[in-house]
């Protein structure tokens, strides 16, 4: 019988390419993923790895069973949340990751919700960026967690997890006053705000002003969109800003629609969709207020605590 702990290792060595990687990601040592996965080659009774100096690459038929690995080990998460299902309603530790506007502008009305309706739930939410969510997913420091993407800067498909729509909504435009302009184009000469460098924001601002033909020229970084508003407000740049990000901007600023929009999706470890405490958690994030975002911001349509069709994600 194959041990489904050493089978995840496995199918983190696919994913992560080294030892090292998976022993970080597990907090082991590097020894004790070799040990293990040595282990799991006795338990298949074929090499599964090749191992030259301290690199390893996989056999053909390490090759097999690391693609069987993420089907066993979707399976059992399936088996647990059915079991979880049959057993109780929504109870225990749910651990929750979320991008700091929809900490403010989603989270809150949503976490009051299960409060109330399912008291022997644990709720414990983590301020995080929407790229480190999948492997907090995958190495299991999260259940759930929302992600985004942009239709100017879709994300690759994630096969360990999956996703249910939660928002769509604009991204402005934010501009000084005193700026005459209507367009992306309109600004090709005027100082921008951008996003750290490496980040899904800062990728998006680079790709639509592309588009308009230009490439930014860039005065300040800052990831806080309070922040990033209140530069704009004092005449500092302008830059790209979410809907549910923007609230109630200052008045020396003008919001202008941009051309791209940004998809909100909550995500999950492939299989868990039918556990009582993430479809409690769907429900609550989708029929929950949303806060001081505009009117433009569109819940998705799609049943509740079922996961939407394979999309690209982050």
């Amino acid at each position: 019988m194959l041990d489904v702990r050493r089978l995840r290792l496995l199918r983190d060595l696919d994913r992560l390419g080294t030892i090292a990687a998976v022993a970080a990601a597990h907090t082991y040592t590097p020894s004790a993923v070799s040990q293990q996965l040595a282990a799991l080659e006795r338990e298949a009774g074929v090499a599964l790895l090749e191992r030259t100096g301290r690199r390893v690459t996989f056999t053909p038929a390490g090759q097999v069973l690391a693609r069987h690995a993420e089907t066993v080990l979707a399976a059992l998460e399936e088996a647990g949340a059915a079991l979880a299902a049959v057993r109780s309603g929504p109870a225990g530790p749910l651990r929750i990751g979320a991008y700091p506007s929809a900490m403010r502008a989603v989270l809150p009305a949503a976490l009051v919700a299960l409060g109330r309706d399912h008291p022997a739930l644990e709720l414990m939410v983590t301020e995080l960026d929407p790229a480190a969510v999948p492997a907090a997913l995958r190495e299991r420091r999260l259940d759930a967690g929302l992600v985004n993407d942009y239709d100017i800067a879709p994300a690759p498909a994630d096969t360990d997890l999956d996703t249910v729509p939660l928002l769509d909504e604009t991204v402005h435009l934010a501009v000084p006053s005193s700026v005459p302009a209507a367009t992306i184009a309109d600004l090709r000469d005027q100082p921008w705000i951008l996003a750290s460098p490496g980040t899904l924001c800062h990728e998006v601002t680079l790709r639509v002003c592309r588009a308009a033909g230009y490439t930014p020229r860039v005065r300040h970084h800052a990831d806080d969109f309070t922040a990033v508003l209140a530069l704009v407000a004092a005449g500092q740049g302008v830059s790209l800003v979410p809907e549910i990000a923007a609230g109630r901007p200052p008045g020396s600023l003008r919001l202008i629609t941009a051309p791209t929009r940004r998809r909100t999706r909550i995500a999950f470890r492939r299989g868990t969709g039918g556990h009582p405490a993430i479809a409690a958690l769907i429900t609550a994030l989708r029929t929950s207020q949303l806060g001081p975002a505009g009117a433009d911001l569109q819940v998705a349509e799609v049943p509740f605590g079922h996961p939407a069709p394979k999309e690209p994600q982050t």
